[in-house]
């Protein structure tokens, strides 16, 4: 090529290279100049990591302050997602190393919490909480083949003496997103921890703390170089119950005696629970529900196994694995059966058409109005100190009879049947306390859906054979008999419907021994004995004494509250306490 034409070419290739130098100054006088404060941001944050530091939740005492849920420190596994520079891979590495103790945590099972956590991948992922030492040294050694994957220490709930109280107790569980966005007064992350059932839920707010926050300067790898600044942590109020610590562990131990003689016997006795209240101040000294809860079960990833032993699987009820997270002291109820019977008898002597003494009832083994109820025994001529001696069904369906269903419920709800106690643990429920128009409108109801479905048994039934009937007088013969099949199903309806929705004397009869639809809670009932121990004043039942912060100031201190005196005389109480008194003397 000639010097004359390349001379052009040079320059074109010249005033190029002049142009882009030229946007490439005008750009970096922009970000110099104009973006300055931007950037220098951008790459503060790049180089700064806030890291985190978990409060300690606050302990839980027994009354004698003997300690029930502490902490300790432990390793936790998460993931930090923006330091993952390739999920699939760095996953698939994580889940290889972890099967041999771990099996349940697969690549799935990481994509799903990494997927769930997706709009909030700013804070970590946590997969494994209290893993051992020896994983530790394992994730250290390859941690340049797993960037992202982070092992911390944190503070992480403990329960010392196992399943004792573990329904009291309760557990805590990862918090989910729909628990962070009711709680407005608090910031909680997709890592918290929070009470799900028990004192752990009921008392949430006390016993969180106040996490901390370090600023660390981080090089280009994420490694740390130096802490700038740290927040410290505020560790959560105490908590001391009114449970004592000792006569918990022998109603347990009592329990499960009672329970494996039961079981020789009657195999299929799986469930049971008892509460222990001081009746002068509603204090629940002792509350037990078996099969126990193991609050430790709950703090990570529950197994399959452990999960079948809290909410067994299957359609049908398995009497041997009747499922132990309920605390069926407050959260199932039952029918009362002769406890009840105080009720009946108190309402016999505010009527005043019984002589607690003086009126004798003949026990011939079953009460002669129909449906003969039977008693467990023949107890002969009893009035209201034997016939509660001897538990006679007998003598209180009579006193049943005398007073009727409403003199009955009265004093029921006098004594807080059928309602919530209010004591300071969630989920508790307020059973049944039956009335005649609890029975109405429930029989009405189901009474109605059965017919209902009959009649369609009907419709279905004549339909393919009236489109089959091939001549008009077929085809009339089969309507013929459908309307008369209809008419006697609506007669028997409203035979059924007036004696199912009507309050019948057998109901009162089996209302009267505690049978029938009668159905508490053991707390309920075990508030109703106190009351009458009590002289008539019901007590609040409560589990929490006082609350204090952790240098011991008491920040709450909680008293004995009356919450109701019941309208029945004391005459009546002191002889029903009487009468009570004589089921454990001797004959």
């Amino acid at each position: 090529m000639k010097p004359d034409e390349v001379k052009p070419r040079f320059k074109l290739y010249s005033y190029m290279l002049i142009a882009l130098l030229s946007v490439l100054l005008v750009r970096l006088a922009v970000v110099q100049l104009l973006h300055n404060t931007e950037y220098q941001a951008k790459a503060k944050e790049n180089r700064v990591r806030l890291v985190p530091i978990k409060a300690p939740r606050g302990e839980i005492y027994d009354r004698d302050g003997q300690v029930l849920a502490a902490n300790e420190l432990v390793y936790t596994l998460s993931l930090n997602y923006t330091a993952m520079s390739d999920q699939n891979e760095v996953v698939a590495r994580l889940v290889s190393l972890l099967q041999p103790s771990y099996p349940e945590v697969t690549e799935q099972l990481i994509n799903e919490k990494i997927n769930l956590q997706k709009f909030r991948l700013f804070e970590p992922v946590i997969l494994l909480r209290d893993i051992p030492w020896e994983l530790v040294v394992q994730l250290e050694e390859r941690r340049q083949e797993l960037p992202g994957v982070m092992v911390e220490v944190e503070p992480l709930r403990n329960y010392p003496e196992g399943a004792l109280a573990g329904h009291v107790l309760g557990y805590i569980h990862s918090i989910t997103p729909e628990e962070i966005d009711q709680e407005q007064d608090y910031k909680y992350s997709l890592s918290s921890l929070v009470g799900k059932s028990g004192v752990e839920k009921q008392y949430e707010k006390e016993l969180r703390g106040q996490d901390g926050a370090r600023n660390v300067e981080v090089d280009s790898r994420g490694r740390p170089v130096r802490e700038l600044v740290t927040l410290e942590p505020r560790q959560g109020n105490n908590i001391y119950l009114t449970l004592d610590k000792e006569l918990q562990q022998v109603m347990e131990t009592s329990m499960a005696n009672m329970l494996t003689t039961l079981q020789k016997k009657h195999p299929k006795a799986q469930v049971a629970s008892a509460v222990v209240i001081n009746v002068k101040t509603g204090q629940v000294l002792a509350m037990c529900s078996v099969p126990a809860m193991v609050p430790d079960d709950w703090k990570g990833n529950i197994s399959s196994a452990r999960a079948a032993y809290y909410f067994p699987q299957g359609e049908e009820y398995d009497p041997f694995n009747p499922g132990a997270f309920l605390n069926r002291a407050i959260q199932v109820s039952y029918a009362p059966g002769s406890t009840f019977k105080p009720v009946t008898g108190m309402a016999a002597l505010e009527s005043g058409l019984v002589d607690p003494s003086k009126d004798y009832v003949n026990c011939k083994g079953a009460y002669w109005i129909a449906p003969y109820i039977k008693c467990w025994g023949v107890h002969g001529n009893v009035n209201y100190y034997s016939g509660m001696a001897g538990s006679c069904n007998v003598y209180f369906q009579e006193m049943g009879r005398r007073v009727g269903q409403e003199g009955i419920a009265r004093i029921a709800r006098e004594f807080g049947l059928g309602s919530k106690t209010g004591i300071d643990l969630p989920y508790e429920t307020a059973g049944l306390l039956p009335t005649a128009e609890w029975k109405r409108e429930l029989n009405a109801l189901l009474t109605d859906r059965q017919y209902e479905a009959r009649k369609l048994e009907i419709e279905r039934k004549y339909q393919p054979l009236l489109e089959k009937a091939t001549d008009d007088e077929t085809r009339q013969s089969l309507e013929s008999q459908k309307k008369k099949e209809i008419a006697r199903l609506e007669a028997q309806y409203q035979i059924d419907y007036n004696f199912n929705t009507k309050w019948q004397a057998y109901d009162t009869f089996n209302m009267s021994i505690g049978e029938g639809y009668n159905e508490y809670t053991v707390l309920q009932l075990a508030n109703y004995a106190a009351t009458i121990a009590n002289g008539g004043r019901r007590m609040q039942p409560y589990i929490v004494d006082r609350i204090t912060a952790p240098d011991g100031r008491v920040i709450k201190q909680f008293s004995p509250q009356v919450i109701h005196e019941v309208a029945v005389s004391s005459q009546t109480l002191a002889q029903t306490k009487q009468a009570m008194l004589a089921v454990t003397e001797p004959g």
